[in-house]
């Protein structure tokens, strides 16, 4: 039987190989440790014929952007900003289901629209075998711009993609998986600049006055904050000091309710409410 270690060992000498063969590449790069580990290979593969492009709009949690430019000098990689308007698109902006569709739409335009020395450069994103399994739909404007996996092309999940951002000493291997913004706030709900920044000025909050290294503060409906952290920091928030400093925080923010979900920590909680948005929010023309 093959051995974890040996099988990591090939996935890892097989990402390479696909990276290497695609030539000129464009990593589409948040930051995360999916977009690192593609970004990583891609450069021990084709050194200066790789780039990493991260996105820039107000979907883009506050520090994002100085951490993405630290990382991509510590990997090697040529790197640039690219500012998106997903905002200005009244599909991605009303919120349906299918709003990731838009800003994945929006993101791989303007990755291929680069300069003409990118021109017909291979686009590829961080997906990896684990993400096949939830409500994905930024994957199909993954293949109509025909943007490659190489993470699920090798076969790489999730915990294997962390096993070997650790090997290669990038810093982000054990950082908390980071949506952006926009994904906190309820299906339905218009997404705006105000709201992306209310949440973000809230996690902010939350994450520097506790100490919380993974959570979510969810834009619920009538302006209400939902906030999530895993179960076993559940007691620290509501002593009643915390308790009323958090109130008066995220009330000052404009949260008119705030509310701690005794549920505890879960990536993409908001899908859990899809069938019933799905039978009552009016798809765009198109889709």
């Amino acid at each position: 039987m093959t051995s974890p270690e040996i099988d990591l060992d090939s996935k890892r000498e097989h990402l390479l190989k696909i990276l290497g063969a695609y030539g000129r590449t464009v990593v589409a790069f948040s930051g995360g440790v999916d977009s690192a580990v593609v970004a990583q290979a891609a450069w021990l593969a084709s050194g200066d014929r790789a780039i990493a492009v991260t996105a820039v709009s107000h979907s883009l949690a506050s520090g994002e952007r100085e951490q993405a430019e630290a990382l991509a000098r510590q990997i090697g990689i040529r790197h640039a900003f690219v500012e998106t308007d997903e905002f200005l698109n009244p599909d991605y902006v009303r919120n349906a289901q299918n709003r990731c569709y838009f800003c994945k739409t929006e993101l791989y335009g303007r990755l291929a629209a680069l300069p003409l020395e990118w021109q017909g450069a291979v686009l590829v994103n961080g997906a990896n075998l684990d993400d096949q399994g939830d409500y994905r739909p930024g994957m199909q404007a993954a293949r109509e711009h025909h943007v490659h996996s190489p993470l699920i092309e090798a076969g790489l999940g999730k915990a294997e993609v962390r096993a070997l951002a650790r090997g290669w000493n990038l810093p982000v291997w054990d950082k908390p998986a980071s949506p952006c913004l926009a994904s906190r706030i309820a299906y339905g709900l218009e997404v705006t600049p105000e709201r992306t920044s209310r949440i973000d000025q809230a996690e902010r909050f939350l994450r520097e006055t506790f100490g919380i290294r993974e959570l979510r503060v969810r834009h619920e409906v009538n302006d209400a904050a939902r906030i999530e952290v895993a179960v076993t920091e559940l007691p620290r928030l509501v002593g009643e000091g915390a308790r009323q400093q958090i109130c008066d925080r995220l009330h000052a923010l404009g949260f008119k309710y705030v509310a701690l979900d005794l549920d505890g920590f879960r990536s993409g909680s908001m899908n859990e409410a899809l069938p019933l948005v799905v039978l009552h929010t009016p798809l765009p023309a198109g889709s």
